[in-house]
């Protein structure tokens, strides 16, 4: 039996609402850019001691020879490991992520590491324990049931908008009046589809069942998020038919879709949004279910992967928000449209294109950061013209 969570532990509450009142947008993206900058200088040793070993030890074992969507498959390893390392994932899962599919997995048969004894033995001498075992279960459910049938699938985007509402206050009545009620229809829902004993699936290759714990279910929509948003371009949604934004996977067409195609940005940011509410959901129930047992001076079951801390993203608001999938569509082709044609149609229009972009998707950097440059550079232009009356 696990020990109750101590209780002047950090909620998941406090904590959020302490981010949000203490710090504001500046010191966040300062935050985000000292994490980033020694993957963008190369210097892995400061990420980790024992990064540049682990990234030789992937390229010693072929991983930089394979083609993986839009470059090597060692490129994606460590993509996915950067991205978890910048939003302050658990070493355990950060490395889960830099060694993800390294038995191979539901989606890709990419092993460069056989699954047997002695493979895993090897990875683990890399890892650790902990690490391993992720990986290994990373690599044997089967992923696109369990994040996608079993969980995403279940909820209308407008559930899911509600049930972060009524979640968050649901939440704050526990943790601060010690109030609860039992049959809150998010919770009921929740519990429906991710019980507190977790999902059980088959094992991708025997069919023997997996129990995957609840906690554990919430780590690999967090590695989900990580491992699609790294990889996924317009060919993937020409690929599985994704033309209405929501990626589910309606289709395969594998003869009529060539790599690279037209190289646009792919429709994944719905989905991921949707990965992030429920991820949240699933914070929030963990943080009520553990409080509860706590009070009630119950221990907690076994097996229930406590030792995994969730933590939050900083993206999409704190994983609260739910990017309408017309919306996504129309901000990437305003997007799209303005980078590819400004000098047709002229910098006025091309800024006020990428300016709608913005506001129909506020979550992806490079819009913005687009829209910021025609700002700075007519700034420039004017200043360069004043100059010139002035002489």
């Amino acid at each position: 039996m696990a020990p109750p969570p101590s209780s002047n532990s950090l909620t998941f509450s406090d904590n959020h609402e302490k981010q949000h009142s203490k710090h504001d947008d500046h010191y966040h993206l300062e935050r985000l850019l000292e994490s980033a900058r020694p993957f963008l200088r190369g210097e892995l040793e400061a990420v980790d001691e024992n990064l540049p070993r682990l990234v030789s030890v992937l390229r010693a074992a072929g991983a930089g020879e394979c083609w993986h969507k839009h470059g090597s498959f060692l490129d994606h390893l460590l993509g996915v490991y950067r991205i978890l390392k910048m939003w302050r994932a658990p070493d355990a899962v950060c490395l889960c992520g830099l060694f993800h599919s390294a038995y191979s997995n539901s989606y890709v048969n990419l092993a460069i590491f056989p699954p047997s004894s002695a493979g895993r033995d090897t990875v683990r001498a890399y890892v650790g324990p902990a690490a391993e075992r992720l990986v290994h279960l990373f690599c044997i459910v089967p992923r696109q049931p369990l994040i996608h049938d079993f969980l995403l699938f279940q909820y209308t985007d407008a559930e899911l908008i509600e049930h972060l509402r009524s979640s968050e206050i649901s939440l704050n009545k526990i943790i601060r009046e010690g109030e609860q009620e039992e049959e809150e229809s998010w919770r009921v829902k929740l519990q429906s589809i991710c019980p507190a004993e977790g999902i059980k699936v088959k094992h991708i290759k025997t069919g023997e069942d997996v129990l995957v714990s609840r906690r554990l279910v919430a780590v690999f929509l967090l590695m989900t998020m990580a491992d699609f948003s790294d990889q996924l371009f317009s060919f993937q949604d020409a690929l599985f038919e994704n033309s209405n934004g929501r990626l589910e996977f309606s289709g395969n067409a594998t003869l009529t879709s060539l790599w690279p195609g037209d190289g646009k940005p792919g429709l994944w940011m719905n989905s991921i949004s949707r990965m992030a509410a429920i991820y949240t959901l699933i914070v929030r129930e963990e943080e009520i279910f553990r409080s509860t047992e706590t009070k009630n001076g119950r221990l907690l079951p076994a097996g229930r992967d406590e030792d995994l801390e969730l933590v939050i993203p900083p993206v999409l608001e704190g994983c609260t928000k739910v990017l309408d999938s017309k919306d996504q569509i129309v901000a990437r082709d305003l997007y799209w449209e303005a980078v590819c044609n400004t000098a047709e149609m002229g910098l006025e229009r091309a800024e006020e294109m990428l300016l709608k972009s913005v506001e129909k998707n506020p979550f992806v950097g490079r819009l913005t950061w687009c829209w910021g440059r025609f700002i700075w550079g007519k700034g420039a232009l004017k200043r360069r013209r004043r100059r010139r009356r002035e002489g």
